[in-house]
């Protein structure tokens, strides 16, 4: 099970927050697990404590690590496309799927998180989304989206994508916003349209146990 790739229904919905859950409860069950962002756009090296790789870095239990895990960092808070080339750079998929693949053999026995930037179909680079570094990839998805209104379309639509990149989904985790109908009431309307993919919530706040989620895909991903 060498990597599982964290994608969104769209931007800042809690796919950190997730990742940062999972990476908590694989330890504690005696995981090996590791986190790469391939990129990272919104990075304020003055503020890089508070970055979602350095949260990733946190929930590792490497603090030092925010640089390790996000290779690419540039300051502007739009798609990585853009923000690169404010920067005088030019993103590469190639390079960023080399990347991950080399990350995720040194993990070897373990699993290596690997989180995209905004939603399945955010742009990496001027021609790709992250839909295209998930089918080169060719990882497991955990695909994270929000408990607002709306959000059902929102991941039906990112289920059909990915199902027609061949891509497996592993599993479904709805992340509470903030001032959405009732996160159990949507799930429950949710459900019936999965196809069998499974569904994990994720209440708010830091104290939310992602056991549960932990559990299945050490089971999934071990699958042959």
């Amino acid at each position: 099970m060498p990597a599982l790739f964290v994608t969104g229904t769209g931007t800042d919905i809690g796919k950190t927050y997730v990742s940062c859950a999972l990476i908590r409860a694989l330890k504690t069950r005696g995981a090996v697990v590791d986190a790469f962002k391939p990129v990272v756009s919104g990075f304020d090296p003055k503020d890089a404590a508070g970055s979602d790789p350095a949260r990733l870095a946190a929930a590792l239990g490497d603090p030092g690590g925010v640089f390790r895990i996000a290779p690419r960092r540039y300051l502007a808070p739009l798609s990585p496309n853009i923000a690169a080339r404010l920067e005088g750079e030019t993103l590469v998929l190639d390079d960023m799927v080399i990347d991950a693949m080399a990350r995720a053999a040194e993990v070897r026995d373990g699993l290596l998180l690997v989180e995209g930037a905004g939603g399945v179909m955010s742009p990496l680079t001027d021609g790709e989304t992250n839909l295209d570094m998930i089918a080169t990839v060719g990882a497991p998805v955990l695909l994270v989206a929000g408990s607002y209104l709306g959000t059902i379309s929102h991941v039906l639509t990112a289920l059909v994508a990915l199902r027609a990149a061949n891509a497996r989904v592993a599993a479904v985790v709805m992340s509470q916003s903030l001032d959405a109908p009732d996160l159990n009431q949507t799930a429950q309307a949710l459900i019936p349209f999965l196809q069998g993919a499974p569904l994990f919530l994720a209440p708010r706040g830091e104290s939310w146990d992602a056991g549960a989620l932990a559990d299945h895909l050490l089971t999934d991903l071990r699958a042959p």
